[in-house]
């Protein structure tokens, strides 16, 4: 590459709230998204929550003169809901499915269903290579009482080491989506630390659209005004993260978000604000590159927020754990219940009232048995990122001085863990 090297992105991300027969105006709002992709002509396209495949495939009809490479990541019962488009073509594409998401049982809420998931696409652009992830995490429901917590920073967790692990050939490495967590959240912090990612609001000097760079704004009129009412001006859950390796510098030209309404028509493309961002990627010499390094001196950030997601991630434990024993219990009082009235049957005494009741206890038992078996799976998956945590925190004691009481501390905690994991 030449000295004078340099790289411009034009990069777009939306939420689309295309649940079908449930999100308002869904059909109309595909069409003016294609018509404005089609105007502005991105390098890269990545959507959310276009749960439709017939939204997918419309939209690659459309799109296909401007944006000829397009995937549509599939996964759960009803779909990832990711899908992206490019103006240039894609060497590799691969995913990678969260393994908590939800409860199954809570059907109001779906996200169970809807299989979250991390997209991995793969560019080669001007020499470089670009690894370019879309992700949707779990919704929050209620910030005071958050019972999918632990589930959405293990998520966090899984997509950092995805990023982490895939990550080790690109030369720019770029992340978009709905990650439902606020800038201060855990998981926002943990993903942070651990990929070294920027964040395109915080780093641009030039940004224009809602105030504090929110997503959610209540100007939206698809936006339910009853979810921000703690927070007047609106929240920022959606994001343009990125960083580039050693040797070159990235950095966020121009960011803008559109303010409750179509640039165009007035009338939102989705109830989530979209994100258009311009990067520039150069030569850079070594001592002015940004990108972190995590040596010790950057270590102690890194270590006090694997510390909290361990503990959030011991308490989701704890609360799993319960939750299986509870089911146990049930089991157990059923299958007590299931051989009472067969006993009744064989006697004859009640024997009408015995048959009437067997359905319902078989029921019963089943019922409890798949809970159980949920909350056990569950708390198998929380064990091992909270495992891979432990490991993360241990290296970096490694590589850090740390004062007798944090040490003693951090020992604590892992031989609570160690007891944990052996009962």
């Amino acid at each position: 590459m030449k000295p004078t090297f340099s790289l411009r992105l034009k990069i777009f991300n939306l939420n689309c709230w295309g649940i079908p027969f449930l999100s308002k105006h869904r059909a109309d709002r595909v069409k003016r998204l294609g018509d404005f992709l089609n105007m502005e002509s991105f390098d890269l396209v990545l959507l959310e929550e276009v749960w439709s495949e017939q939204d997918f495939h419309y939209l690659r009809q459309k799109l296909l003169p401007t944006y000829p490479a397009a995937h549509y990541f599939r996964s759960g019962i009803i779909g990832s809901g990711l899908c992206v488009f490019s103006k240039h073509p894609i060497q590799e594409f691969t995913q990678h499915v969260f393994t908590l998401n939800g409860y199954p049982y809570m059907v109001h809420h779906g996200d169970w269903f809807c299989g979250k998931a991390v997209g991995l696409l793969v560019l080669h652009l001007s020499g470089l290579v670009l690894n370019a992830y879309v992700t949707h995490l779990h919704a929050e429901y209620s910030r005071q009482k958050d019972i999918y917590l632990a589930h959405r920073v293990a998520q966090a967790w899984e997509l950092a080491q995805f990023i982490h692990h895939t990550s080790k050939k690109a030369d720019v490495v770029l992340l978009c989506g709905d990650l439902n967590l606020h800038p201060k959240d855990l998981g926002c912090r943990l993903l942070k630390e651990w990929t070294g990612l920027h964040d395109a609001f915080l780093e641009t000097r030039d940004f224009k659209g809602s105030e504090e760079g929110c997503t959610m704004v209540p100007e939206n009129c698809y936006v339910n005004q009853r979810e921000l009412e703690q927070f007047p001006v609106g929240i920022r859950i959606d994001y343009v993260l990125y960083k580039a390796v050693s040797g070159l510098y990235i950095s966020c030209k121009t960011l803008k978000t559109t303010t409750g309404s179509d640039p165009h028509s007035g009338t939102p493309l989705s109830d989530h604000e979209a994100l258009m961002a311009t990067l520039c990627v150069r030569h850079s010499p070594p001592q002015h590159n940004p990108s972190p390094t995590h040596g010790p001196a950057e270590r102690s950030p890194l270590i006090n927020v694997l510390r909290e997601a361990w503990t959030e991630l011991d308490q989701g434990l704890a609360q799993a754990r319960w939750w299986a024993t509870i089911a146990g219990y049930v089991i157990g009082l059923g299958l007590i219940l299931l051989v009472l009235l067969c006993a009744l049957a064989a006697g004859g005494g009640i024997k009408e009232i015995a048959i009437l009741l067997w359905t319902p206890s078989v029921g019963l038992v089943l019922g409890a048995g798949a809970f159980y078996l949920f909350h056990m799976q569950e708390a198998k998956s929380l064990c091992r990122v909270r495992a891979e945590l432990q490991h993360v925190l241990g290296r970096a004691r490694e590589t850090q001085d740390l004062s007798p009481e944090s040490e003693q501390a951090l020992l604590l905690g892992q031989q609570e863990g160690d007891r944990a994991e052996e009962q």
